[in-house]
């Protein structure tokens, strides 16, 4: 009886807080040609939590299934507090896991490269945790502590060879543009092949959408790791402005039937199969809403306007209008009318991981209205993920296929 009392209390408590979100206003939008679109990331460096929203589960919690997670891909270190947020949500260890230990293991780049582009993100996103353990991993690839001070004071400190300071613009680039600009991809070219290309692009997107994660989740420092990101170099991303997006792809998709996307990453198959494992984790094992999960997607690819991710995510990869979404209105963002609030909670989350690398108090409080912690970290990583989706399709020039839904294009207010 107490039960049935309290339900339409509790109905009624998360309405009135989604109501009072809704009536704050919505920071950061711009409109540039009459479209909706957040500011750029980038512009302040983003908010750190000095204690966790979701605490790693303690080893003495830990199920069999957890012990198993744990040897599958940490069977050496000692997991830190990023592989124990993880753990409160064993499926998603299976979905993250394998791409991150291809990345910083099994790739083709030199560990110095790999760790500079590693340290530069990390800084970038202002992640604490990742640069905290990239730094010493760093150390052991020949980075003297002044080389990592000059990460953190980006491409044009003095010091880097020309390549080395190439690798830091593509890092720049990729997180304040979520493309590169031909300059750049020709300078890599130069002394990369393809999969080198392709693996460095993916060293910056997967520690983009880490990232994003740990931010947002509060993931600490582990109490072994001294090395502190330097507060004391001023936070500035200067770059080019963005190019149009590429005409022809960077890498040619294989012949055959298939999406672009499968067929460009299948020009690499060492790289293919631990990436798809983030997406697989997103669309079928997630108990996210299927709507929500496209919000989400649709919301990510506009912010980084990737075209292909929302003409697949519009048409018959996502298909939004089948779970009752209006591209145009997903486009014009979380002021657009019509909303329900939680809508705009989801529509705002994206936007907040796109700008700010990090879910506002504001924003997380909502959520948790509506969502309890294991769906909160399943939009996150849907977010996150497809983050690092688009920044892979636009620096690649992965091409739509004649007759897809390209952008569509929003009337001035």
């Amino acid at each position: 009886m107490r039960a049935a009392m309290l339900r339409p209390l509790a109905t009624m408590c998360v309405g009135t807080a989604l109501l009072v979100w809704s009536a704050l206003p919505t920071a950061g939008q711009n409109r540039t040609g009459g479209q909706a679109i957040p500011d750029r990331p980038g512009g302040a460096r983003p908010v750190r939590l000095t204690a966790p929203r979701v605490a790693p589960l303690p080893e003495v919690q830990w199920t069999d299934v957890h012990k198993q997670l744990v040897a599958k891909y940490l069977p050496v270190e000692r997991p830190g507090n990023g592989m124990g947020t993880l753990l409160t949500v064993p499926e998603l260890v299976d979905g993250m896991m394998p791409f991150q230990n291809y990345i910083t293991r099994d790739s083709s780049l030199s560990p110095r490269h790999r760790e500079i582009l590693i340290l530069r993100t990390a800084w970038l996103l202002n992640n604490e945790y990742v640069w905290s353990e990239h730094a010493a991993i760093a150390r052991k690839a020949g980075l003297t502590s002044d080389q990592l001070r000059r990460v953190a004071q980006g491409p044009d400190a003095r010091g880097w060879d020309a390549f080395e300071a190439t690798l830091l613009r593509l890092a720049d680039q990729l997180f304040r543009n979520s493309s590169v600009n031909d300059a750049t991809w020709k300078a890599l070219a130069s002394a990369y092949d393809m999969y080198h290309l392709m693996d460095a692009v993916m060293t910056v997107t997967d520690f983009t959408s880490v990232s994003l994660m740990y931010n947002s989740l509060g993931v600490q420092p582990d109490e072994v790791a001294t090395d502190r990101i330097p507060t004391d170099i001023a936070y500035r991303v200067v770059v080019p402005p963005r190019e149009p997006p590429l005409k022809v792809p960077r890498v040619e998709p294989t012949e055959g039937p298939g999406i672009a996307i499968g067929r460009t990453f299948a020009r690499y198959p060492k790289l293919a199969t631990p990436r798809s494992t983030g997406s697989n984790y997103v669309n079928q094992k997630s108990k996210l809403d299927p709507r929500y999960r496209e919000l989400l997607i649709l919301r990510t690819g506009w912010d980084c306007q990737a075209e292909y991710e929302w003409a697949q995510h519009v048409g018959n990869v996502g298909r939004a209008r089948d779970k009752g979404l209006d591209p145009v209105k997903v486009a014009e963002g979380p002021a657009a009318s019509g909303w329900d609030a939680f809508d705009v909670v989801l529509l705002t989350t994206a936007d907040e991981l796109y700008r700010d690398s990090f879910v506002s108090d504001r924003t997380w409080t909502a959520l948790s209205a509506r969502f309890d912690q294991t769906m909160i970290i399943n939009a996150l990583i849907t977010a996150s993920n497809y983050r690092m989706v688009s920044m892979a399709l636009n620096a690649l020039g992965v091409q739509i296929d004649p007759g897809d839904e390209r952008f569509p294009k929003i009337p001035p207010p």
